[in-house]
């Protein structure tokens, strides 16, 4: 992997984990840190720049449907609970 897109996978990553935990309910906050994390393990190893790159690409759209969700989610916000406090 060139270094270029090796620093726009990392870019993708954090930018994807700080999205993630701006959930306001702590269920579905927990689940896309997961979901993100794992993702990304399972792909570690990845080397083909065809792949790659589909694989950007699959991550930029569920970048954009975590932050749909996380505009959708606030303003629904329900009650919070003891686990969801500041």
């Amino acid at each position: 992997m060139a270094a270029s897109t090796r620093s726009q996978v990392i870019s993708l990553y954090k930018i994807m984990l700080k999205e993630s935990s701006r959930f306001p309910s702590y269920n579905y906050r927990t689940y896309a840190l997961r979901r993100v994390r794992d993702a990304f393990r399972a792909n570690r190893e990845v080397e083909d720049p065809k792949a790659v790159e589909r694989l950007m690409d699959e991550g930029e759209q569920m970048l954009a449907l975590i932050q749909r969700q996380v505009s959708i989610g606030k303003m629904y916000e329900a009650q919070r609970t003891v686990v969801d406090a500041p």
